[in-house]
């Protein structure tokens, strides 16, 4: 190394030249104060100094590359730099001692640390004195990593990290640094290759996509005042309470003039009372996460830790969250733990090795999706993923995760061919360590914060998906129920001369209703892919597919279950979803679409305001068929009942568009019946046949009942009636 001026005591070529082309493992070792000696690696400086109280050194360039040495200081002291006419003084970075404690290091290591987000990422601090960034990141296997940005003009050989051996984290404290800076990871593998930048697994802050880099933030400071709605929120989200969800996709629910997306307090003015008009007791939102594609709807995430920048700040969304709070709305969201796309800039051979994923791609690859699989085995993957869920709850108090794609988590040979996947320790097709990651993340999270629940999306027969861990469950507090929704869209798409045959599609979901604690979805999934919106996918002319909708809406909201509907179905949206386009709210001038809004803002105030028709959702005992065999006229009837003592509810579906005239039902008590609601109501754009006025029962024994009723039932419509209490 002949460019080397001399070589003080202590130093080597060999370490020198590895400082110099950003190759050291451990530049700890070489920069900074050793020994009274003062060793800098500034390649944009042509001079260096050492600003102390005890006077001002002057560093010798011994490299032309920017290898500076010289006397150090005694105490604290700032480095003055010059290049030409310009001189400027900063903090040197390798003067500081760690940020990280023992206790963490070991935590990190065991792969235990619930608040990971709390050490990891880049955290605005003051550390010995000095305001900077502590920047920490999990990368085991590289030989190199530093933090760089704009800030270093991008060069990976000048903020080089400290590795702590334990657990593989690198870390490193760069003084002067604030929020709002852009930075990403430059990571040398073991074998010396230089990686794509990678974003920070832990940013809290990214960029706005297509740009990809981290953005200086901490933990978001929000001064909450939801206090009401956190004390209560274990009522609300309880198996008994009236929980009727409203599923929202931030970037296409509303935009502003020239389609111009709206950012979260602007949806905030408009989405809380819009809710509570709706009478929705929660909002679900795609998820939030920072996301590359726009068209992966949130799905494909690659911050685990950071709202979406496409709508604000971290501060923003959690405003929106308050807000929504103190109207009295709870907050679900979306959480992908399920996988994460390859993007060159996000997890995938993070450092050089498959780190988050499996390294075999039959167990580390979706094909379905082209995402990569976690690796829920490794404690430190399963940890950072803990974290994730944790985070949200914790920061911005967020009442519940619906978990995403858990069918996919559950299955080793999902959607897999034979031969295309590995079988478990003991032969079979359940990831085990999937089930395992589950049900901590689902005990975790309800234990550290009370009253929050986790939801799971899952489309098997897997049992016990919605039971306590303690009991063989997975413990998610519910289950979307995908076979109701499949068996009665599938009803709903019939022409109703051919429904006769296919009265099962509706009476099977009662079957096994109450084998899970589920949720109805008529989701996002549901009004895309070419499937079209719901109201085109109802049978009939223009009158009969508003008709079998408002009829389906009402058969739902009295079907045992907790409800979610996507939004613009609330008011028949009439084309497919678009994740790029406002929804259609035009379309409530037409009283056909009005009406349908009226109707689900009437159901939901039925569903809260009637015990019958929520405690027991999830029990069997709270439902009852009077008569599930007329199929002949493609009419139901049922009975929902309280635990508290509150008046039955009966409900009557007829499917055909035929008027049925004195059609008579056993009820189970005597004394005067009204119609409560009728989704064939001309407020909701139906007919307007009906029973208006009360009807007494009489004592004529049917459907194995002393009491029934003769009634009115009008075409393609669901009505609910309840007793008349004196």
């Amino acid at each position: 190394m002949t460019d080397v001026a001399y070589l003080p005591d202590g130093l080597t070529y060999t370490g020198i030249e590895a400082i110099l082309r950003g190759q050291h493992h451990d530049p700890f070792a070489i920069l900074g104060p050793h020994d009274g000696q003062l060793r800098v690696f500034a390649p944009q400086a042509a001079e260096v100094r050492a600003v102390a109280d005890g006077g001002v050194f002057s560093l010798e360039r011994i490299h032309p590359e920017g290898f500076f040495c010289g006397p150090a200081p005694q105490g604290d002291y700032r480095l003055a730099m010059r290049a030409g006419d310009h001189e400027w003084q900063v903090d040197d970075p390798y003067r500081f001692g760690p940020v990280l404690g023992e206790m963490d290091e070991y935590l990190l290591a065991e792969g235990s640390h619930r608040r990971l987000y709390d050490k990891l990422g880049a955290h605005p601090v003051t550390h010995q004195g000095v305001a900077g960034v502590a920047f920490a990141v999990w990368a085991p296997n590289a030989r190199r990593v530093s933090v760089v940005g704009h800030f270093n003009a991008w060069d990976g050989r000048r903020h080089p990290m400290r590795r702590r051996l334990g657990p593989g984290i690198w870390e490193l404290f760069i003084p002067g640094l604030t929020t709002g800076e852009v930075y990403k990871y430059e990571i040398l593998s073991a074998h010396g290759e230089r990686l794509p930048l990678k974003a920070d697994p832990v940013g809290f802050a990214h960029q706005q996509p297509p740009e990809t880099a981290s953005v200086v933030h901490g933990l978001p400071d929000h001064d909450w005042r939801d206090g009401a709605w956190m004390t209560e929120r274990a009522r609300w989200q309880d198996r008994q309470a009236p929980i009727s969800i409203y599923e929202v996709h931030l970037g296409s629910w509303r935009r502003g003039g020239d389609a111009e997306i709206l950012d979260y307090d602007a949806m905030a003015d408009l989405l809380v009372p819009y809710v509570q008009q709706m009478a929705f007791t929660h909002v679900e939102f795609l998820p939030v996460g920072e996301h590359p594609f726009t068209g992966s709807w949130g799905y494909q995430p690659v911050g685990l830790f950071a709202p979406t920048s496409r709508f604000g700040s971290p501060e923003a969304f959690a405003r929106l969250v308050d807000r929504l709070h103190q109207a009295g709305i709870g907050v679900i969201m979306d959480w992908v733990p399920a996988h994460f796309p390859s993007d060159a800039h996000g997890l995938a051979q993070f450092d050089g090795t498959a780190l988050y994923e499996h390294a075999d791609p039959r167990q580390g690859f979706h094909q379905d999706w082209n995402t990569l699989i976690y690796n829920f085995g490794r404690r430190e993957v399963a940890n950072f993923l803990q974290a994730s869920a944790l985070y949200w709850v914790d920061k911005f108090h967020v009442d519940a995760l619906r978990v995403d794609a858990v069918a996919s988590m559950l299955y080793l040979d999902y959607s897999r061919q034979p031969g295309e996947w590995v079988p478990n320790r003991h032969g079979g097709n359940q990831n085990l360590e999937a089930i395992d990651f589950l049900r901590e993340v689902n005990t975790r999270v309800i234990t550290d914060h009370p009253g929050t629940v986790t939801i799971a999306e899952e489309s098997t027969a897997f049992p016990m998906v919605s039971r306590p861990v303690d009991q063989g469950g997975l413990g998610f507090a519910f289950k979307w129920n995908m076979g109701w929704m499949h068996d009665t869209l599938a009803y709903f798409r019939l022409d109703p001369i051919h429904r006769q045959y296919h009265q099962h599609d509706l009476t099977f979901g009662l079957v096994y209703a109450f084998s899970e604690d589920f949720v109805l979805p008529l989701s996002h999934d549901e009004v895309v892919h070419g499937k079209g919106s719901l109201i085109r996918q109802m049978a009939g002319d223009r009158w009969q597919k508003f008709a079998n909708l408002r009829a389906y809406y009402a058969f739902m909201w009295t079907h045992p279950g907790k409800k979610l509907l996507f939004m613009g179905c609330e008011f028949a949206q009439d084309r497919e979803w678009n994740h790029d386009q406002s929804l259609d709210w035009h379309l409530l001038d037409d009283p056909m679409h009005s009406g349908v809004q009226a109707l689900v803002g009437d159901l939901n105030r039925l569903y809260r305001d009637t015990p019958a028709l929520h405690r027991l959702d999830c029990d069997p005992d709270g439902f009852e068929w009077i008569d599930s065999s007329d199929s002949a006229q493609s009419v139901l009837v049922w009975m929902r009942k309280s635990d508290d003592g509150a008046p039955p509810v009966v409900v009557v579906c007829n499917l055909t568009p035929v008027v049925r005239e004195d059609y008579r039902i056993g009820v189970p008590v005597p004394g005067a019946w009204r119609e409560v609601l009728n989704s064939d109501d001309q407020a909701y754009g139906g007919s307007g046949v009906g029973n208006a006025a009360v009807r007494d029962a009489e004592a004529v024994v049917w459907h194995g009942r002393d009491q029934s009723l003769s009634l009115t039932l009008p075409p393609l419509a669901t009505i609910v009636l309840m007793p008349v209490q004196a």
